[in-house]
């Protein structure tokens, strides 16, 4: 797989509803889409846009395309965290945990969460 590229906030909604159906024609994935639903054209030429990034794939059916995604959410997941943790906490977790309890973006229940993972991987 060539190396992945960051996704626009429309991309990555598109994705996620991909994500979520597996596959779909243009017209399922606006209708996993919040309110206010963007137009059909709009969503349409975003997935373009996605299969033009490497991102979707699809079946031809006449004139219909079926869409599914070929970039798994796990993949994406760990391209962003990978970027996010390297662009703003100089690949540091604990600088990223860090902030995130500074802003109180985790819990205490988060903490021990992480904590029993950290205690599964040190076995």
């Amino acid at each position: 797989m060539d190396e992945l590229k960051e996704l626009t906030k429309a991309e990555e909604q598109i994705m996620h509803s991909l994500w979520e159906i597996e596959n779909g024609f243009v017209k399922d994935i606006i209708d996993r889409l919040p309110d206010p639903k963007p137009a059909y054209n709009t969503v349409s030429t975003i997935v373009r846009i996605l299969e033009t990034k490497g991102f979707v794939d699809h079946e031809s059916f006449g004139k219909s395309h079926r869409y599914f995604p070929i970039v798994q959410k796990e993949d994406y997941k760990k391209f962003i965290t990978g970027k996010l943790l390297h662009g703003y906490f100089e690949d540091s977790a604990s600088s990223m945990l860090s902030f995130f309890l500074e802003e109180k973006k985790l819990a205490i229940k988060d903490l021990d969460e992480i904590f029993k993972i950290i205690q599964q991987h040190k076995s």
